[in-house]
């Protein structure tokens, strides 16, 4: 939801903002449908590059085309850095607005990794979402 100056940065098909795909995938999960490589698929030209708060307002249409709306979301991003107390504010900012949610229903959350496995050498982060829907 926000881009973050940082000395490294994520490669990814999409704009490889991995909080958003959490909750994409979170919101997706809670109707029951496939995850979002089945509908921004990475080989697809089309999705080269693709905003991750385009991929989130395009879950939202299709919770309102299954007739549900999102009530929350919330997410957890695991890495050593960059900090992102910071930016806290933007990302439940833009991340509320791409769902159609007030800033309030959005839980924006970072943790370490303590200096273990491959985030804890800063080779990769990882994000964790639920979302909550109802009718």
């Amino acid at each position: 939801g926000v881009t973050i100056p940082h000395s490294h940065g994520l490669d990814g098909h999409s704009d490889a903002d991995v909080r958003c795909h959490a909750i994409a995938d979170a919101v997706l999960g809670a109707m029951g449908k496939p995850d979002i490589g089945f509908y921004f698929p990475p080989g697809d030209p089309a999705c080269a590059g693709i905003s991750s708060l385009m991929i989130l307002q395009k879950c939202r249409g299709l919770a309102a085309e299954e007739g549900l709306r999102i009530i929350n979301v919330d997410s957890s991003l695991v890495a050593e850095a960059p900090k992102v107390l910071p930016h806290r504010e933007a990302m439940r900012k833009n991340i509320g607005e791409a769902l159609g949610i007030p800033p309030e229903r959005v839980g924006v959350k970072a943790t370490t990794n303590e200096l273990m496995g491959f985030i804890g050498r800063r080779e990769g982060i990882a994000a964790m979402a639920v979302a909550q829907l109802e009718p």
